[in-house]
């Protein structure tokens, strides 16, 4: 199990531009070894291991090939060659029946930048930093032979496995590619926690247990309202396709905000779990369900630029780490049945034309029972999503608290 983590790099101009120049080499490198690829499988119907696109590369005498590191090199070329690996297990599906549409093979990139990565066994760690070798035609140009990033004061050296640097707006970042440990934590299968996910309450958590709370996404969807206005101002009067470098700077900022807000969600989630010894998470869940929204033009723009299929893939990969089992399931018509009254739920397509739930959603966030009971609509989805897989798992849901349905705790994750 692997973790990274992300470091801004200062550098000074000079360096700045050597990183630019391998970030630019090491995308034609990748287009040059895609059209390779491409017409291996086009010509010969052959999907090339990465041996013979590093092989090709380096016979053809390549110029971009040449000009960055060979370890490094031969990164972006594995690149490829996992692209290509995934368009062979899509293609494999869509000729079973598994997918609908037919996937395309990988396209190559626009001009620009790319990662370039160095597997940690090219890399010294010295007392000044990490040295960053450079091949022999950048030592020519430049008349250096390498240079030096930060060590994190957080990160194990001897755990280390690869160092990437990504251009990301106008940035450029050290990625530390580390190996995780598992850690071993006390856990009740028989516990388990159901997430609803929305965007005023961005995750609703209910567990069997008696506990509830709310991770508030009012102020995330703020700041992506916020970011849209300013773009918008900058491009009002501007031709199709207008960038410049505030606006490269306003999107980085975001971005970090986004990245800050996911982390602590995540964080959120999993220590709860752990505090609780909950062992189990059930994650509502509809695929494409972004896909030809209709929730008018402000409502589609707050849903879709939400990143929640970011934030469940964080809490899947922390579940992996502490032992606690992840479960996705489709979510349709939780929002709709009574929990309290033990509305049957259909699954998705498969809903009875005589289906009618025993409560009502009177208005925003609020579900009236048919016994007239209020409770936090959200938490009613919630409790439902963990009656979906309940069955199936052997859960007991008597300890759902009637506290917990009505008054869940909201935490705002930037001020807590």
């Amino acid at each position: 199990m692997y973790g990274c983590q992300q470091v801004l790099i200062h550098a000074s101009p000079d360096i700045e531009a050597i990183i630019e120049y391998l970030c630019s080499e090491s995308n034609k490198v990748y287009n040059c070894a895609l059209y390779y690829a491409r017409q291996m499988f086009f010509k010969k119907h052959v999907f090339v291991n990465r041996g013979a696109v590093c092989s090709e590369m380096s016979k053809s005498a390549n110029l971009h090939f040449k000009a960055m590191y060979v370890s490094s090199a031969q990164q972006t070329c594995n690149s490829v060659v996992e692209a290509m690996s995934s368009y062979k297990e899509l293609l494999k599906l869509w000729r079973t029946g598994k997918l609908e549409e037919k996937p395309r093979p990988p396209k190559y990139r626009k001009p620009g930048l790319f990662t370039v990565s160095y597997p940690v066994r090219w890399l010294k760690l010295t007392p000044e930093g990490i040295r960053i070798p450079l091949g022999n035609q950048v030592k020519a140009w430049f008349g250096i032979d390498s240079f030096l990033l930060s060590m994190p004061s957080n990160l194990n050296w001897d755990s280390i496995k690869e160092v990437r640097i990504l251009p990301r707006n106008k940035c450029f970042y050290a990625e530390f590619v580390y190996q995780v440990q598992a850690e071993s934590v006390e856990l009740d299968k028989n516990k388990v926690l159901g997430i609803d996910h929305g965007i005023d309450n961005w995750l609703t958590c209910v567990s069997n247990i008696g506990t509830s709370f709310i991770v508030d996404g009012k102020h995330l969807k703020s700041l992506n309202q916020w970011y849209n206005k300013q773009v918008a101002d900058h491009k009002n009067g501007k031709p199709q396709g207008f960038w410049s470098n505030a606006l490269s700077a306003l999107t980085e900022k975001r971005n970090r905000q986004v990245r800050d807000a996911i982390n602590k969600a995540a964080r959120l989630v999993i220590n709860h779990c752990i505090e609780n010894s909950i062992g189990r998470i059930v994650f509502g869940w509809n695929k494409g369900q972004k896909d030809g929204a209709a929730l008018g033009k402000k409502g589609n723009q707050n849903f879709i630029q939400i990143p929640t299929a970011r934030l469940k893939s964080r809490i899947q990969e922390l579940c992996s780490r502490y032992g606690i089992e992840f479960i996705e399931t489709e979510e349709s018509y939780t929002s709709k049945a009574s929990f309290l009254d033990h509305d049957f739920l259909p699954e998705f397509g498969e809903k009875p034309d005589n289906w009618k739930p025993s409560g009502k959603r009177v208005k925003r966030g609020l579900y009236r029972t048919a016994f007239n009971q209020y409770i936090n609509a959200d938490c009613n989805a919630a409790t439902n999503i963990i009656r979906k897989v309940s069955a199936t798992l052997g859960l007991n849901l008597n300890g759902v608290s009637s506290g917990a349905l009505t008054t869940p705790l909201r935490v705002r994750i930037w001020t807590t």
